[in-house]
């Protein structure tokens, strides 16, 4: 193992691959065995670095919890224990800060014996395993004040080996951050002054002596010391100074190319090794990339001291490409297109997209809370890694890309932002660069390099006479590589000396423009006028019909939307750098191609062209609305079916040209193409977790409906301000208050279509919607249409109405702790299914939806209702009656259809019976094969649960060891993909283990935590019965028995009204009568385990559970008498399950205490 302990502390294997080490109290045990290597630690000395002033009640034994925790994580081995503490099986050699005193000790000293060269590869080694601060887990800073020095005495050594090495321009931007952070260091201030001097500004060098002089003076009261006052004399006298031979070569002393100081390049074991599963998305380039090697070198050397670097500049200008480069070998670099987005709240969304971090979710049957905050996400995933992101084109969304760089950069301590930009981000910290147009000769062999992909003779055409003609080309356009490309484009036409005439001419125009643009704007516009002009008519015509694509297409795409010779014309814009080719992904069928996009500034160009031909743009919209829906209706039908993983890579890939046409049908008052569009991309928003989006999509357009139906009948114009009129109007308020009069609407069905898949977006993202009367009514309407049956009911999304209607089921909030119980109220029987009071009989809704599917659904929609039903009986009353039917249906439509989310699905439901029964082998076979399919399909949220579920199983089985190191696994996979809803579970059950060895404050901070996780979305009710029951059993081991008997019967009460299995209330009365007897009240206990033995019939109870009531039976027993026992058992056996409730409300009623928090 590796550890690094040089910022957050990191650890990764012998491969080089990284082990998270999850929460910051494991990470601080770990820095601090990290720090004594291979040496034992006293315990008292590990719990004053974990826990500081505030140690827990019984801080030996949470210490050995703690480092059991660090052994399940990092290997059982890598800890050991004896008689004087805990030790880290580890050497020096394994431990980052300690090969990086050792590096630093090597570079200082070969500098002393004035071998600078050796120095710099010492000193460059050891800086690159510097993530800072140094031991940032650990409370007390202490410790970390060696090596915080140690790194400041190494910046120093090596800008001292660049000044020997003639490469002052290096040290000086080192130099002058370390001034300013010492600013009373003497000799910092002479290298510095040095620096300056050495790459010739003398008058920058007076500035700095003179800086050392005040600062000196007013901070101290003393005068420069005699090496700064003989450096003055020397600047006055105009002595030393000049740049040196060696100067900007980027060699080190023995002529070899000196180390590259981008992060992560160090050739150190214990560099942060790029994660094989995670490497960055920088693509290839088709084209060569010329000149700009200072420029590369100074933004490499920024990156490695500063987090944030900017480039700006003008569009054109090679802003992309540069960052492109500067990053490349980077394993961990990730490109994020900005360019795309039309909406500031789309940036995070941007970057989750281009990490690859949306992904699928998988139904499960308990949890479901959102994943739709995309900042949240980006926090917990960048905060333990050392990331470099490229922003690229923040221009236009400037304020949203600083605010989440500014964010990003505070919270997650290893993440580098590389931004480009055309005005700075202004975010503290942040490293401006702007992009300077190329030299002249890199300006010309990037001519000459283009100029011979369109031309193979182009270094013979390029004749001596032609040379002023190039040089006037790249200095007219100002350097700027997009306009010298389109120039070179040209040269299948045009001899250089044309080209340059032609240029002269378009100046000429453009610089009558606008005062208020600027002239780099105005010089790029006039090189995109004059590639405009070069074109003829049918390329123009394509230039502005492509312009309607956002964020790229194939020749397809464009063969649908465009009109004449399609493939010839792309390829001619192609050739003439107006249009960017490169390979794209198989598609679904197979087939390999290439796909396009423009340059942003070529787009904007054309979508200005575009508006001066309103009629063609609107035709050319409506084609590409026709197209999108074509291709997301298509791919709807794919996603249930073997073909679902290439389509949904399809429509990840299409989703900026579906927002823009979504966007697109809502503006131009499209109220048909706009419900089209969302219904067909419903379930790939929930599948793949865009349900936030959705749900903003679904919103916009119902109340353009609303909108639209406040014009006069018959108007054909659609009100200019269409948008303040949506976002005015109240949809749901519209649709209650007039409900029958749009039955006879048009478009009724879509209508209400869309409402249902609006709900069922946002069922898990707004928890407060079942507690408000005005959706509870909402959702009512829209049942009353959905579980009459027919067609509607067997598709989606009405198919999903009864999982909507469980929302009814539990309307109210989250249980808070300490409650006093509600009065016993029993529902009274109705023959309807959904009141508004909830769903009455959830077996007769489902019933109901798989006949209605038998009737008028395919086998998928059949599968589904099968699926909703299956989950419905493993948690309701009834004992799995029928489930193992469903499931073998089930099973064998999900093989036919061939949908890995649904296969999934099977082994989730199968497993979750087979636990139920105490068939606790043939469960985690299941579970396994769930996790399998859903890494398939990637449903990487997912695979938290169900890691979970495993957990479960060794903590019925009574195996609490495997079940902690199964919940450590889970909990790391949780964190990482940010999976609250396994996070919940994942506290539950550690809060239930945490009660049983005896920690009942751990316990009850993971009570807390699970409520807070499930607080935040729809936690289903038998989830809510057991966070309540562990409720009670924390407050009982807190307070004493009596104060936990009243979160009981409420507990058992809500479970029985809200209809939840015979498992969970059996599982409360159990608690209950636990409590009874530490009470001494051994006549209700017998008779309530008797009504917990009749609650769950044939199934087994799982290990503590069963051991818990072997105990309690064993004291009524004895204190009882066999005849007294044996009669009250009979009596609780007799009991409905009201009456148990009743009794339990007594019982609370008889111990009753006064309350207490």
């Amino acid at each position: 193992m590796r550890y690094r302990i040089l910022g957050v502390t990191q650890t990764a294997d012998d491969h080089g691959i990284p082990v998270p080490v999850p929460g910051s109290r494991l990470r601080t045990l770990l820095t601090a065995l990290a720090l004594r290597p291979g040496r034992l630690t006293a315990p008292d000395v590990l719990i004053d670095e974990v826990w500081a002033d505030t140690p827990p009640q019984d801080a030996p034994a949470a210490l050995q919890a703690l480092v059991g925790r660090l052994r399940r994580t990092v290997g059982k081995d890598t800890v050991t224990s004896g008689p004087g503490g805990y030790r880290l099986a580890a050497t020096e050699d394994d431990v980052d800060l300690f090969v990086f005193e050792k590096l630093v000790h090597r570079g200082t000293a070969a500098l002393r014996h004035g071998d600078p060269s050796d120095a710099v590869q010492a000193l460059d080694t050891a800086l690159a395993l510097w993530r800072g601060p140094a031991l940032a887990d650990l409370p007390d800073r202490t410790a970390a004040a060696r090596p915080e020095a140690l790194h400041r005495d190494a910046v120093r050594a090596r800008a001292e080996a660049d000044l020997l090495l003639g490469r002052a321009h290096e040290a000086v931007p080192r130099l002058s951050e370390l001034t300013a952070a010492h600013p009373y260091d003497e000799p910092l201030h002479a290298l510095l002054i040095r620096a300056l001097r050495d790459t010739g500004r003398a008058a920058d060098a007076l500035a700095a002596y003179e800086t050392a002089r005040r600062t000196l003076a007013d901070g101290l009261g003393t005068d420069p010391g005699p090496e700064l006052r003989a450096l003055y004399a020397e600047l006055l006298d105009g002595e030393g100074g000049g740049d040196s031979d060696g100067e900007g070569k980027g060699e080190t002393g023995g002529g070899t190319p000196a180390p590259d100081p981008v992060p992560g390049r160090s050739a150190s074991p214990l560099t942060p090794p790029p994660s094989p599963e995670r490497n960055g998305n920088l693509r290839p380039r088709l084209t060569s990339f010329v000149g700009r090697e200072p420029e590369l070198d100074a933004i490499r050397s920024t990156l490695h001291r500063a987090r944030l670097v900017t480039l700006t500049g003008p569009g054109g200008s090679g802003k992309t490409r540069l960052a492109e480069e500067a990053a490349a070998g980077l394993p961990q670099a990730w490109l994020v297109e900005l360019a795309p987005l039309d909406r500031p709240e789309a940036v995070p969304g941007a970057v989750v997209s281009a990490l690859g971090l949306r992904e699928t979710v998988l139904l499960a049957s308990d949890l479901a809370v959102p994943q739709d905050d995309p900042v949240a996400l980006l926090v917990e995933y960048c905060a333990p890694r050392s990331e470099l992101l490229i922003l690229d084109n923040c221009e236009h969304v400037i304020g949203a890309a600083a605010a989440l760089a500014e964010t990003l950069l505070t919270r997650c301590p290893g993440l580098t932002i590389l931004a480009t930009s055309r005005e700075p981000l202004g975010v503290p910290g942040e490293q401006v660069r702007p992009v300077e147009p190329l030299l002249p000769d890199q300006a010309h062999r990037l001519f000459r390099e283009r100029a011979a992909a369109v031309r193979p003779d182009a270094a013979a055409a390029l004749r001596e006479r032609d040379e002023q003609a190039v040089a006037e080309i790249c200095r007219r356009l100002d350097g700027l590589p997009l306009a010298i490309e389109l120039a070179a484009a040209r040269l299948r036409l045009l001899t250089p000396r044309q080209i340059a005439d032609r240029l002269d001419d378009r100046f000429r125009l453009l610089t009558s423009g606008s005062r208020t643009v600027l002239p780099r704007q105005q010089t790029l516009r006039a090189v995109v006028d004059w590639s405009w002009d070069l074109l003829d008519a049918p390329e123009r015509t394509l230039l502005r019909e492509l312009s309607v694509f956002a964020g790229g297409w194939d020749l397809d795409a464009a063969e649908a939307v465009c009109t004449g010779p399609v493939a010839d014309l792309v390829g001619a814009l192609v050739d003439k750098s107006l249009v960017v080719a490169a390979p794209a992904p198989p598609g679904p069928d197979g087939t390999e191609g290439m796909r396009f996009r423009m340059l942003e500034t070529i787009h904007e160009y054309a979508t200005e062209r575009a508006a001066e031909v309103p009629h063609a743009r609107v035709a050319a919209e409506r084609r590409h609305r026709a197209w999108v829906r074509a291709l997301t209706e298509r791919a709807d039908s794919k996603l249930r079916t073997a073909e679902q993983l290439p389509w949904i890579a399809r429509l990840e890939t299409e989703l900026d040209n579906i927002r823009a046409a979504t966007r697109r049908a809502l503006t131009s008052g499209d109220e048909e193409e706009a419900t089209a569009l969302c219904l067909a991309m419903g379930w790939f928003w929930w599948l793949r977790n865009y349900r936030h989006e959705g749900a903003e999509w679904t919103d916009s357009t119902l109340r353009l409906a609303a909108v639209l139906d406040t014009l006069p009948e018959g108007s054909a114009t659609v009100p200019g301000d269409l948008d303040a009129l949506a976002a005015a109007v109240d949809p749901l308020e519209v649709f209650l208050a007039e409900p029958a009069g749009e039955r006879d609407h048009p478009r009724h069905t879509g209508r209400m279509d869309l409402r249902m898949l609006h709900l069922f977006l946002l069922s898990e993202s707004r928890p407060g919607m079942r507690t408000d009367g005005r959706y509870r009514e909402y959702l009512l309407r829209l049942l009353a249409r959905y579980e009459r049956g027919g067609p509607e009911s067997a598709r989606m999304p009405g198919l999903i109405w009864p999982v909507t209607a469980f929302q009814l089921r539990d309307g109210v909030d989250p249980p808070a702790p300490f409650d006093p119980p509600a009065p016993f109220d029993p529902r009274e029987p109705t023959d309807a299914r959904v009141t508004a009071g909830g769903v009455t009989d959830v077996r007769v809704v489902m019933d109901e939806a798989v006949a209605n599917c038998r009737r008028h659904g395919g086998e998928w929609e059949l599968g589904c209702a099968l699926m909703f039903r299956a989950h419905t009986v493993v948690d309701s009353p009834g004992r799995l009656r029928g489930v193992d039917d469903d499931l073998a249906e089930l099973r064998e439509i999900a093989r036919r259809v061939g949908d890995r989310w649904m296969r999934a699905q099977v082994c989730g439901a199968s497993g979750e019976a087979a636990m139920a029964r105490g068939r606790f082998a043939e469960a985690e076979q299941e579970y396994r094969e769930g996790l399998r399919l859903a890494y398939e399909v990637g449903a990487y949220t997912e695979t938290p649960f169900l890691m979970t579920r495993l957990a479960e199983i060794a903590y019925r089985s009574g195996d609490l060891d495997a079940a902690r190191a199964a919940l450590d696994e889970a909990q790391i996979a949780a964190d990482r993909h940010s999976a609250l809803d396994a996070q919940a579970f994942v506290s539950l059950l550690r809060a239930h283990i945490a009660l049983a060895d005896g920690d009942v404050a751990g316990a009850r901070e993971l009570c807390e935590a699970a409520r807070v996780e499930t607080g935040r979305g729809s936690p289903p009710p038998q989830f809510t019965a057991a966070l309540r029951m562990l409720d009670a059993q924390i407050l009982a081991a807190e307070s004493g028995p009596a104060y936990g008997l009243p979160l009981l019967a409420d507990a058992l009460r809500r479970a029985l009204v809200d209809q939840c299995s015979e498992a969970i209330m059996s599982a409360v009365v159990d608690s209950a009568v636990e409590l009874l007897v530490r009470l001494g009240d051994f006549p209700r206990a017998a008779g309530l385990l008797a009504a917990a033995d009749v609650l769950l019939g044939p199934f087994p109870r799982p290990a503590p559970q069963a051991a818990q009531r072997a105990k309690a039976e064993a004291a009524a027993r004895t204190a009882l008498g066999a005849e007294r026992y044996a009669a009250e058992r009979a009596r609780g056996e007799a009991l409905p399950v009201a009456e148990v409730v009743r009794e339990l409300t007594a019982a609370a009623r008889a111990h009753a205490v006064p309350a207490r928090r």
